[in-house]
């Protein structure tokens, strides 16, 4: 029993285990019909959720204090610059793409500048940029959908058995940042520095380095996100990131890691992902009104996270 307990004590379980019966307790209620074509479908949008919840996960795994609410702006100000530049030609995606990393670095840059300059806290500095990032999309592709070319679409949208391409990719990312955090020594530091701030500056941790490059991977990772998910959508649009400012939080906090920082769960954020997309899936599926949808998601979402942080704190 001994192996099972350890297995149970991991937090980022439960956010699989909470997917698993929201799916489960949808089927029944369609008895059965459509279950595949869910998941299929979960894995599709839970991956857009997955790549900017890293970048937040890495962000929040900093301590206290430490989010990024620029990212749904970072989204669509990458989006609407690549869909402009590469201007439906298959041809210029390598440009587009690249067009998309600039993008990223100069935002993670900004903010991290107005953090470092104007010592205000990065809850306020990102929050702040976001506008900012926001006018300049808005300017920049004034309100215009543009549609991506349509190999960069078929690559968002293509499956095999079922399976979105898309998510495969994303799932060798997620592993690659696993070794990243636990196994680079910038990870680590990034995890001591969230465990005790001071003790890292003692043990000559170059903190506001790995700060800055943290905030600068949330911020490419952020535009990357948009950049595959204007060409899932077929273009850019200036509403394309709101769901992913509360999401890219909740995916993080589900899938296991601590909101006091210094300890980051990369699997977790697949199952909270999944768990997300599943859960309104199934309210709509029972076609409650809108108060009683937010209501049981509340309380759904309450539920995993209470059970995740009491795992954590057995342990």
């Amino acid at each position: 029993m001994s192996w099972l307990q350890r297995i149970f004590e991991k937090p980022w379980l439960w956010s699989f285990i909470a997917a698993f019966l929201v799916w489960l307790a949808t089927i029944v209620f369609t008895r059965g019909q459509g279950g595949g074509e869910l998941l299929t479908a979960a894995l599709t949008f839970a991956t857009f959720f997955v790549i900017v919840g890293i970048g937040q996960m890495f962000v929040i795994t900093l301590g206290p204090g430490n989010v990024d609410l620029s990212i749904p702006a970072t989204m669509t100000l990458a989006g609407s610059v690549a869909m402009k530049v590469m201007d439906t030609q298959d041809s210029m995606i390598l440009i587009g793409l690249v067009v998309t990393i600039a993008c990223g670095l100069a935002v993670g840059i900004f903010n991290y500048a107005l953090i470092l300059v104007l010592r205000i806290p990065p809850i306020i500095a990102t929050l702040s940029s976001s506008f900012v990032i926001l006018s300049t999309a808005i300017a920049y592709g004034r309100g215009l959908r543009i549609k991506p070319p349509p190999l960069l679409a078929e690559f968002t949208t293509v499956q095999v058995a079922g399976i979105p391409i898309l998510a495969i990719v994303v799932t060798a990312l997620a592993g690659a940042m696993g070794v990243v955090l636990h196994r680079t020594i910038y990870g680590r530091s990034v995890l001591a520095i969230g465990q005790s701030l001071r003790a890292a500056r003692f043990a000559g941790i170059p903190v506001e380095r790995i700060r800055f490059l943290t905030y600068v991977l949330s911020a490419l990772l952020a535009s990357l996100c948009g950049f595959l998910f204007s060409g899932f959508s077929g273009g850019s649009s200036l509403s394309m990131g709101e769901q992913y400012l509360l999401a890219s939080i909740a995916v993080v906090v589900i899938g296991g890691t601590s909101v006091a920082g210094g300890s980051g769960n990369l699997p977790g954020l697949w199952g909270a992902a999944l768990f997300l997309f599943l859960v309104q899936s199934m309210l709509n599926t029972y076609q409650l009104s809108a108060g009683l949808r937010y209501l049981a998601t509340g309380l759904i979402i309450i539920t995993v996270i209470t059970a995740a942080g009491g795992q954590k704190t057995q342990r």
